[in-house]
């Protein structure tokens, strides 16, 4: 005799005992569905319960298995509300438990459709029973057979000459009705499904939309097993659990699944190498390429829906954070920020002051008098904040766990500053790579375009930042500047300042400055009195190629802050209308923080480069100048990964 103790786990193996598996739904208008939600929970889980009940204000459906004895006694309490008095169900039998565990949930739609007004309790399409449809197609009638299920669910099995819509899932069903004959409106169409709760609103649709003969199979295709057997269907029945597939007696089949793609695979199928059980099947297999090809188009419509609109087009309140120096330790907040920012004048400190706008870390507003520490951090408050328009063309080029390589657009600054804080690509990074908060391993001026490296993690930005430390990392960059410079190859080492001065600019202080170092090379020299360089920054100064080149004589073309004859312009970031900065990050060479491996990006050639190549021996020429210019594998693409051969012919770069 077998004896057990029900816990909520098994105590003996279900193997042994015989499963009670149940479907059903029914469509009713159900009230109070939190605490009947908590009730059959702690029932099924009382119980030894498994699977899934879905609750929603349009009605159940649940897909249960257990003990016979107790699934009775869920059913008592079940049809014991209001409104599922007549709940009919579907069962089957196996040997094993063929769900992990009990879920009970609330949702708006017990099956997900997406088109509102279609009310299935009170507007249902005809059904039709299983052994008068039999009828039916025995005697030859002409009637439609329409599958609603999903393809990967017709793939096991389904009615003769019937007709599948290729959806891979319900809420597709919609758009695909549109694609049928306006002759189909006119005939009779029996459509049918695994149980019919599809069909219940898949039917009152297509009534909607004008089909004028729509009968539905009750019950669907498990009842028309359970009356009718096999007859008129071929293959089995695709069901939502472990035994994936039933045959026309209800009993489990010897199909398995592939739970990444969610097909059916026969037993042929299970040994084809591209089958890893929970990854991949041959129909879902893809290759790493395809992989990283697929990732990166996901995140390119990541990023476009983070950017319309534009995140800082609409006004809100910033909370822009000051930390405080050492030098200004025991002060008054007052003095401490006239100091730090020194353009804004006391008087609009104090006006700020008297608005509320200087708040502490606990988000208190505090006086001009009020006496701070080295490293306390205040916020200033700027509501109705609305920023500038920023170019977010933004092109992801490669990711892996461990680092993002993309082409920065122009104007868009990288981090908060000025008069931009959502309208970066760090805000816009965070969310597009949330829960991650990428970390930029280098910088590029709002103005400048082109090659950007970012770190996903704290600790591989560690193992990156070595890398610039050690002049590891190469960058090249191009450039038109406005005159022809004497040499065809220069450098400049002239020290660049610490501190900003007006439009955050820098200039050549040669007390003070930091060491700065940036190799120029012509490539072409232009009718127009422009010039095309090669430049290569030894060191990473804030705006450190556009300073040099100002202090040249030289300065960018399209530069609105360093122009010509030494003068400063009106504005530091571009209008996102105005002629770009001819700057571009062109590449990017790093040894990849994990694998070790040397790594090579490049951007693709902007119009006002005016270059094209011959590929000879390796060799690309400039139009006009037949200047050298070394180039890598795929010149027409964006951006391109260069083997190691790359790194033994050119260690330098």
């Amino acid at each position: 005799m077998l004896t057990f103790t029900i816990l909520d786990e098994w105590a003996l193996p279900l193997k042994m005992l015989t499963i009670t598996n149940i479907a059903a739904y029914k469509f009713a208008a159900l009230t109070n569905l939190k605490p009947f939600r908590e009730q059959l929970l702690a029932h099924c889980k009382k119980s030894g319960l498994k699977g899934t009940i879905l609750l929603s204000t349009e009605g159940i459906n649940l897909f249960v298995a257990g003990l016979q004895t107790e699934i009775d006694l869920l059913l008592m309490e079940l049809r014991s509300q209001s409104g599922l008095e007549s709940l009919q169900v579907k069962v089957s039998e196996s040997d094993h438990q063929p769900f992990s565990r009990m879920l009970v949930k609330i949702k708006r739609e017990i099956i997900a459709f997406g088109v509102e007004g279609i009310d299935p309790a009170r507007y249902p399409s005809p059904k039709l029973a299983p052994r008068e449809l039999k009828r039916w197609l025995d005697e030859g009638r002409p009637i439609t057979l329409l599958d609603t299920r999903n393809d990967y669910e017709v793939k096991l099995g389904t009615f003769k000459n019937s007709i599948s819509l290729g959806i891979d899932q319900f809420r597709k069903f919609p758009a695909a009705v549109q694609h049928l004959s306006t002759e189909m409106k006119q005939q009779p169409i029996v459509m049918f499904c695994t149980g019919g709760i599809r069909c219940e609103k898949a039917g009152p649709f297509m009534e909607r939309e004008g089909f004028e003969k729509i009968f539905q199979l009750d019950g669907g295709i498990l009842k028309y097993f359970e009356e009718c057997g096999s007859a008129h269907y071929e293959g089995e029945c695709f069901v939502f659990d472990q035994r994936v597939g039933v045959d026309p007696t209800l009993q489990e089949t010897s199909s398995n699944q592939c739970f990444a793609c969610l097909t059916p695979l026969q037993p042929e199928e299970l040994r084809d190498p591209r089958y890893v059980p929970g990854k991949s099947c041959a129909y879902c297999y893809m290759s790493t390429e395809e992989q990283a090809t697929r990732a990166i188009a996901a995140r390119q419509e990541a990023i476009r829906s983070a950017t319309t609109p534009l995140p800082g087009s609409q006004s809100y309140e910033n909370h822009r954070p000051v930390t405080i120096p050492s030098t200004f330790d025991g002060q008054t907040i007052l003095d401490c920020l006239a100091g730090i920012f020194d353009h804004i004048s006391r008087q609009e400190w104090l006006i700020r002051f008297e608005k509320n706008w200087l708040l502490n870390s606990a988000y208190q507003p505090v006086g001009p008098r009020h006496r701070v520490r080295t490293g306390e951090r205040y916020l200033q408050r700027q509501p109705g904040t609305i920023e500038p328009d920023v170019n977010v063309d933004i092109q992801i080029l490669y990711e892996d766990e461990a680092i993002i390589v993309l082409q920065k657009p122009a104007p868009l600054p990288m981090h908060p500053c000025g008069r931009f804080n959502r309208n970066t690509l760090q805000h816009i990074l965070s969310q597009v790579y949330r829960p991650h908060n990428p970390k930029a391993a280098h910088r590029l001026d709002a103005n400048t375009s082109g090659i950007v490296l970012f770190s996903r993690t704290k600790h591989v930005a560690g193992m990156l930042q070595p890398q610039f430390e050690r002049g590891e990392i190469a960058k090249v960059y191009l450039a038109r500047v406005q005159g022809h410079p004497q040499e065809e190859t220069f450098c400049s080492t002239a020290p660049i300042s610490v501190k900003s001065a007006d439009l955050g600019s820098r200039a050549i202080d040669e007390l003070n400055g930091l060491p700065s170092r940036t190799d120029f090379r012509v490539l072409n020299r232009f009718s127009d009195q422009t010039t095309l360089l090669e430049v290569i920054p030894f060191t990473g100064r804030t705006n450190q190629i556009r300073v040099h080149l100002w202090d040249y004589g030289i300065p960018i073309v399209n530069d609105p802050t360093y122009l010509s004859g030494g003068r400063l312009g009106e504005t530091q970031t571009c209008e996102v209308t105005a002629p770009p900065l001819r700057l571009l990050a062109h590449r990017l060479s790093f040894t990849h923080p994990l694998t070790r491996q040397r790594m090579t990006f490049e951007t693709g050639l902007p119009e006002w480069i005016q270059w094209r190549h011959t590929a000879i021996d390796g060799v690309g020429y400039f139009v006009g100048g037949l200047q050298p210019f070394w180039w890598g594998t795929r010149d027409d693409m964006a951006a391109h990964f260069v083997s190691d051969w790359w790194s033994a012919m050119f260690p330098w770069f």
